[in-house]
């Protein structure tokens, strides 16, 4: 199914019909605890009743939470650019599959779409989607939670440069704290369950 059409991201409260978008690698990476963690979270998210939102792509962790979601009997919406889609393989099977014009259509529809937001292990682009919806919840723009399933410790690093940006000033510490991190599927759909968005405004952070 095509859809050129998108909307800006909308402020959504979890109810009925629940849906999570992942963000996650095209690659498989080269540690077995990644696939199986992808696994785990499709299976999690088809027992707990939630669709799957992610890249639509057949291959790498994207095929690897897809699938599993799939074989529990669980619904999977795809979001791929036209470019993209023979690159990261479309996976034909999904229960929707949306085909759009750019990266910017991607983001903005599978944001449009979603009641929260998972990253998993993936490379550059996997940041960049996730920094995006986390930077709109910050701006006000959307009220819905963020986290990362921390596999085999993988994001460890970078959780910690962002500690260093709240340190040097560049960050609020509640800004921070709007992001959960979790190793395992389940702890990390109950913190996004539990989330409540900061009281104040997005103002620049100061020293």
């Amino acid at each position: 199914m095509a859809h050129r059409d998108c909307e800006a991201p909308a402020s959504t409260d979890f109810g009925e019909d629940m849906k999570i978008a992942v963000f996650c690698g095209s690659s498989s990476g080269n540690k077995p605890e990644y696939v199986a963690a992808a696994q785990a979270l499709g299976r999690t998210l088809a027992e707990r009743d939630i669709e799957l939102v992610y890249g639509g792509g057949k291959v790498g962790l994207m095929g690897a939470i897809a699938d599993a979601v799939l074989a529990a009997g669980g619904r999977v919406t795809g979001v791929i650019p036209r470019a993209l889609e023979a690159r990261e393989v479309a996976h034909t099977s999904l229960s929707a599959l949306h085909v759009v014009e750019d990266m910017h259509q991607r983001k903005a529809m599978m944001a449009d779409m979603a009641d929260g937001f998972i990253a998993m292990p993936g490379g550059a682009g996997t940041l960049e989607e996730i920094f995006e919806a986390w930077t709109w919840a910050q701006l006000g723009y959307h009220r819905k939670p963020c986290g990362f399933l921390n596999v085999a410790r993988y994001y460890d690093k970078l959780l910690g440069f962002i500690d260093d940006m709240v340190d040097h000033g560049f960050m609020k510490a509640p800004y921070r704290a709007m992001v959960s991190v979790e190793h395992a599927p389940d702890a990390l759909l109950d913190a996004l369950l539990a989330y409540t968005p900061p009281l104040e405004k997005w103002a620049p952070a100061r020293v």
